[in-house]
């Protein structure tokens, strides 16, 4: 497929929450140093998109001003394509500088279970020889697991070495929420089960978290402060370690449990579930547990840096689901490639719509930023070739000073910003006005 440049105008559609949406893109914030933008780019009046997803994307994308869909084989300038997709097109695919899509050309290096922890282990190997034992524990954030078939007789070995442990048996090719592949499960991974969840309420949860990358080289990382703790619906308890609904937490399997209630869903948002833990425990643990998190982002996406082809058409919306022990001690136990964009309540629809605008500022088709924004909307940009300071100008990261890493998830995100009123504010003067 070609893509060529096409400069025109489109309106913006309206509704209730979409006009709380246009009015609040114009009261966020952003400042300092982050981006960068490479040569300038030709702002643009006229985005054509495609997708095959119809949910609260397809809601973003419409409403979005300026943005007209293209369907079937007309020429496109942002895709938000699946995975099957990519997997077939993508190498036969001419695009444009302006064009974007929305996955990595590999991006399973991170999101499929046995290539994570394979890029983890070796990853962990290379820092343990580059800076010593202390910095390749910081990689400790995952459970053990072997691939199987081909590591089945290390499991077996580990299986004997510590009886009475419970495995999980996961299948490797699971990397979305709303896109399933359709690859027949030949590989599986045995992943030691984390038996001293953090419970709140009795039930077990774990974090669904948002990161953001641009670009794999140099890494350019931004974090969403907002996410959201998923619950199982029954109260958790090992001997019954075959009931779904005590141990899994996805909402595709929760809500088809007898008791479960539509309205009041299980799912908490970042900003509550920060709150508690801080009342429970002080704002120091929670701060430490937070940190620990970042690591788990930052240190997950180096691993996978020399291995990403990183094309600069692409971007990719990860979803970490990340589970906490009864120590606050944070586990990666997946990435995903497509996390799942279907509202499963008003709260969540509410969420997830602010995520992809956000999402679409940073990707920035139109080409309205300055490549100095610290922050766009709810993301915070963490890692850009390096840590990103909260302070202003030049930081020292060494350790030496007082430096602390521009991340703020699980706090409020409604807060004024320079770059709502200098970007997007000067929408209308681009080709249309957001309110």
């Amino acid at each position: 497929m070609e893509t060529r440049h096409t400069h025109a105008l489109a309106g913006t559609g309206g509704g209730l929450f979409w006009s709380r949406v246009m009015s609040r893109q114009k009261n966020q914030s952003n400042k300092g140093h982050g981006v960068s933008k490479g040569k300038e780019r030709e702002p643009r009046t006229l985005i054509r998109f495609k997708t095959a997803l119809m949910n609260t994307l397809m809601d973003v994308l419409r409403h979005r001003p300026g943005w007209v869909e293209v369907k079937d084989e007309g020429e496109w300038d942002f895709y938000w394509c699946d995975v099957s997709w990519l997997r077939e097109n993508f190498d036969h695919t001419y695009m444009d500088e302006h064009v974007r899509i929305s996955h990595f050309r590999n991006h399973y290096e991170l999101t499929r279970k046995n290539y994570m922890v394979k890029n983890l282990k070796r990853f962990r190997k290379q820092l343990e020889r580059e800076a010593g034992k202390v910095e390749a524990a910081k990689c400790d954030f995952f459970p053990k697991t072997f691939e199987m078939p081909c590591e089945y007789h290390l499991f077996v070995e580990e299986f004997r070495k510590n009886p009475g442990i419970t495995w999980i048996m996961k299948p490797d090719t699971k990397n979305s929420d709303d896109q399933k592949e359709e690859m027949p499960v030949e590989n599986y991974v045995a992943q030691r089960y984390v038996e001293n969840p953090y419970l709140i309420g009795g039930r077990k949860f774990d974090l669904r978290v948002y990161v953001l990358v641009m670009s794999y080289i140099p890494l350019r990382a931004w974090l969403y402060r907002d996410g959201f703790a998923r619950f199982s619906n029954t109260r958790f308890t090992l001997s019954s370690i075959d009931d779904h609904y005590v141990h899994l937490t996805n909402v595709a399997v929760q809500k088809t449990s007898p008791d479960y209630h539509p309205k009041k869903g299980c799912k908490w948002m970042l900003q509550r579930f920060r709150q508690y833990l801080a009342s429970k425990h002080g704002p120091e643990a929670v701060e430490t547990l937070f940190s620990d998190m970042d690591n788990i982002f930052i240190k997950s996406l180096q691993s996978v840096q020399k291995v990403i082809i990183s094309d600069k058409h692409c971007f990719e919306l990860y979803g970490y689901d990340i589970l906490i022990d009864q120590d606050l001690k944070p586990w990666l136990l997946e990435v995903n490639a497509s996390p799942s964009l279907t509202a499963s309540s008003q709260e969540d629809y509410e969420l997830k719509t602010c995520l992809l605008e956000d999402t679409l500022h940073v990707v920035d088709m139109e080409a309205r930023l300055t490549g100095k924004e610290k922050r766009i909307g709810g993301f915070d940009l963490m890692w850009n070739d390096g840590p990103v300071s909260r302070e202003e100008g030049p930081s020292d990261p060494s350790g030496m000073g007082n430096f602390v890493t521009n991340t703020h998830l699980g706090m409020p995100s409604q807060t004024e910003s320079e770059w709502d009123r200098n970007i997007i504010g000067s929408a209308g003067r681009l080709g249309g006005s957001l309110a």
